[in-house]
């Protein structure tokens, strides 16, 4: 027997081998052996050893694992109480991940919260629903975070209800990505059935979809997006900004992936044209009306670099200290002669259209060999970066140095930096804005959700706790413009939102 998978192993390396440098270089295969030997199955949780040595961090980041064993982990969300819900797509279940109570760095245990779910991927909260989207549809259910006690366990309240039932399914991109806006609609994106074709319903496939609440309404927002896994809303403009997978058998280097500001109406190139609306070889010629008014790229990622997971970050010291910037999760190639990608990015906004791209988490790939593959980004309630792994099956937790081990919930204070967020601002006009700030939260309610004396009862309250350990004023200020669901957006001017920032940074 032991002879039999020795022979077996080698044809499997002789086949890759055939496939990565034999083969002409736009039909390259050189994907993760453990993928192309067992089935998808990954390489397993890396060594102590391997992380020390091969997994780097900006200056003043600590990496680590937050949770192993989470086979096929995929989409990320964090719940109110501070636990991570995981979609595990190949076997149909949502996991929950509990919060690390015990100040470990850890989760402190997991357990399946749904199952016999049709491929789930993407999941959002909103006013009390946990959206979840499969590969045929999306629906919701009532969800009760509990307050991480034994006996006040997250639970479902109530039976899990198919909203739409109708989404175009199977085909090379499966997955189907689900997000509540601050406009209160549901956003859902639906991949291209194949690598290059036309499709019979355009407007459906390669697009984002838009939605009521309750699934009804449906609409097409954007068309033209190959596959556009992962998008979420710049705190600073409201502009959605999604990632996209570039096509694949065009070789190493073409065409590149893609970062695209997703607008109302937009149509972004796919089948006709790639990177910066260059003709497609294929589906190119003759379509130069398609081709004019396709929005290039935003930012290109390198070819074959498979962008997926995406989240804007505030509250992690310089990194974020300049503007805008989102994590990106690139899973990494399989259609180049030499891998690449195979890492996490920050990509930072400047003035203008500038955005400048740079490692935030990499070790995943050295010399060929593959230890991970990042799929989704979040950030959590304790400020830190939580990515999923569906290589090795774990959650990776990149942290700044100052935040410590995990914290269990939104209202935990974490040991930020300990100066005054509110420096510079001093004597009558820091206390005419404090003034300003408290009357506007006072006016527009918002102790009903942030102050339990307040808060009318069955609402579940989110303490405005440790703010200055994990927000700048400018940062808070950009919240407060577009903000995260389920906050509504508050009518307030630039002059106001700043004034509430110092009120809540005051506090």
């Amino acid at each position: 027997m032991r002879r039999i998978i020795v022979i077996l192993s080698l044809a499997a390396v002789a086949t890759v081998f055939a496939c990565r440098y034999l083969l002409p270089e736009r039909f390259a295969v050189n994907a993760p052996i453990a993928h192309q030997m067992f089935g998808g199955k990954g390489a397993g949780t890396p060594e102590a050893e391997q992380i020390d040595v091969r997994m780097g961090v900006p200056e003043g980041f600590s990496v680590g694992l937050w949770a192993t064993d989470v086979r096929g982990a995929r989409g990320l969300r964090f719940t109110e109480a501070g636990d991570l819900l995981v979609t595990r797509p190949r076997v149909g279940e949502i996991v929950l991940l509990e919060a690390d109570h015990d100040g470990d760095g850890r989760s402190d245990g997991q357990r399946v919260l749904m199952k016999g779910l049709n491929r789930p991927h993407g999941m959002d909260f909103h006013q009390g629903w946990l959206y979840v989207a499969e590969t045929d549809g999306f629906g919701r259910v009532r969800f009760e975070p509990g307050d991480g006690t034994e006996a006040g366990q997250a639970r479902l309240a109530g039976a899990y209800e198919r909203l739409v039932e109708n989404l175009p399914k199977g085909g090379n991109h499966w997955t189907r990505t689900i997000r509540v806006g601050p406009d209160q609609k549901v956003y859902v994106t639906v991949g291209s059935s194949c690598n290059v074709c036309l499709e019979d319903d355009p407007s459906r496939r390669a697009a984002m979809l838009r939605f009521e609440l309750d699934g009804s309404g449906e609409t097409p927002f954007a068309s033209g997006l190959r596959n556009t896994v992962g998008f979420d809303w710049r705190p600073s403009t409201g502009e959605i900004y999604g990632t996209d997978n570039g096509r694949d058998l065009l070789g190493d280097d073409y065409p590149p992936c893609e970062l695209n500001r997703i607008v109302e109406g937009g149509f972004y190139g796919w089948p006709f044209a790639n990177g910066a609306n260059r003709p497609d070889p294929d589906f190119g010629e003759g379509q130069a009306a398609h081709i004019e008014t396709s929005i290039p790229p935003a930012h290109p990622f390198r070819a074959h670099n498979a962008p997926l997971g995406i989240a804007f970050v505030r509250g992690l010291g310089t990194l974020t200290a300049d503007g805008d910037v989102a994590i990106v999760a690139l899973h990494g190639s399989w259609n180049r002669r030499d891998k690449d990608g195979y890492k996490v990015v920050s990509l930072h906004f400047g003035p203008g259209d500038q955005i400048i791209e740079r490692d935030f988490l990499t070790g995943f790939l050295e010399r060929e060999d593959v230890i991970g593959r990042p799929v989704d980004v979040v950030q959590g309630p304790d400020g830190a970066i939580y990515v999923s792994d569906d290589y090795a099956n774990v959650v990776w937790r990149v942290s700044l140095d100052a935040l410590g081990p995990a914290s269990p919930g939104l209202g935990a204070s974490t040991p930020g930096d300990a100066s005054d967020p509110l420096a510079g601002i001093e004597g009558e006009t820091r206390a005419r804005l404090v003034s300003e700030g408290e009357a506007l939260y006072a006016g527009h309610a918002c102790g009903s959700c942030h102050e339990a004396e307040l808060a009318d009862e069955g609402v579940v309250v989110k303490p405005l706790e440790g703010l200055g350990a994990r927000y700048t004023l400018v940062e808070l200020s950009s919240l407060l413009r577009t903000p995260p669901s389920p906050m509504p957006i508050p009518d307030l001017d630039a002059a106001e939102r700043r004034a509430v920032a110092v009120y809540l940074l005051s506090r």
